[in-house]
């Protein structure tokens, strides 16, 4: 490459770079929240720093958001459902037919690898962790508290649905 294009080119890349780090500072303060479908980054809030001794009160939430950390450096935040059961908060994940946990699923494959999550429920923000349930006897009384909480959604093949335990974080 020629010394006069690769000087303006380094300029170009710099100025690109420079501002793709202005966007990202801007959102990391404003946030850019999942809507429906599409997931987002950020989420903001109020942070809750008190443990949370009773989970019940989400049960008028219908949906939640949880962020996840990207082994890429970017938070992936998503929309999901959550259900209270024995005062304990647990989330789902549910696979299409064919699916592979956590493969398919961006924010399961997250929680694998760093279980460590941010929950925006309402206008407030809690730090937490995630376990997947391995337990049997739990996963079939989530999935039953799931069932009242959203009996639309309770058709699903159980096999196919990936319950989380949130713990503090």
């Amino acid at each position: 490459m020629r010394r006069g294009v690769t000087r303006p080119l380094l300029l170009a890349v710099g100025l690109v770079l420079v501002g793709l780090a202005g966007v990202l500072a801007t959102l990391s303060v404003v946030g850019l929240e999942p809507h429906d479908r599409r997931p987002g980054l950020w989420l903001t809030g109020t942070r809750v720093t008190a443990p949370v001794g009773d989970w019940s009160f989400t049960d008028r939430y219908q949906t939640i958001f949880v962020q996840t950390r990207s082994w890429y450096g970017l938070p992936h935040s998503v929309t999901t459902v959550c259900v209270a059961y024995e005062g304990r908060l647990y989330l789902t994940s549910t696979y299409p037919p064919g699916g592979r946990f956590p493969r398919d699923r961006a924010w399961n494959r997250n929680v694998v690898r760093d279980p460590r999550v941010r929950l925006k429920i309402g206008a407030e923000l809690y730090d937490a962790t995630l376990a997947v349930v391995t337990d049997p006897a739990e996963k079939v009384a989530v999935l039953e508290a799931k069932a009242r909480k959203y009996p639309r959604l309770s058709a699903v093949d159980t096999r196919r649905v990936h319950v989380f335990r949130v713990s503090p974080g």
